[in-house]
């Protein structure tokens, strides 16, 4: 069985329609997706945020991406990026990560907002100051970012 798409009159099989649209095909369909999130871009780049946030199953998709061969190419890519977006930081990290492997600055073992342990991060408040730090653990650095 064929169809008539309404944006591009092109006489396609059913197959190359959405059962919830079978007016526009496919390809018109993912173009006119594309255009609208290209058109509002703000608006998406805060809605993807939030659903990344708040719902489980994207956050665990995000995951198993991360996980494969383009997963890890595009976050090297992310990583490249922002190191060259952030010089002042990544020196700040760097020095940071020096004084601690050479025993010049101790980390503590627990969080010194919460006391929690494990895992903990150097937050700087100033980065031109690199060894002036506060050690967060992870919830409690991502809040020190939200602000």
């Amino acid at each position: 069985m064929t169809l008539t798409c309404k944006v591009c009159s092109a006489t396609k099989s059913t197959d190359e329609f959405y059962k919830s649209n079978l007016s526009t095909c496919k390809e018109c369909a993912k173009a006119k997706t594309k255009e609208n999130r290209l058109k509002r871009a703000e608006y998406y780049r805060e809605y993807d945020k939030t659903r990344y946030q708040n719902d489980p199953r994207v956050r665990e998709r995000h995951r198993r991406y991360q996980k494969t061969e383009a997963g890890r190419a595009s976050m090297r890519k992310s990583q490249k990026k922002w190191v060259s977006n952030n010089p002042e930081k990544r020196a700040a990290h760097l020095i940071l990560n020096n004084s601690l492997r050479r025993g010049e600055i101790t980390k503590p073992d627990s969080c010194q907002d919460c006391g929690r342990t494990g895992r903990i991060h150097g937050h700087h408040h100033d980065y031109t100051k690199p060894i002036d730090v506060e050690w967060l653990c992870a919830n409690c650095h991502a809040d020190r970012h939200k602000d």
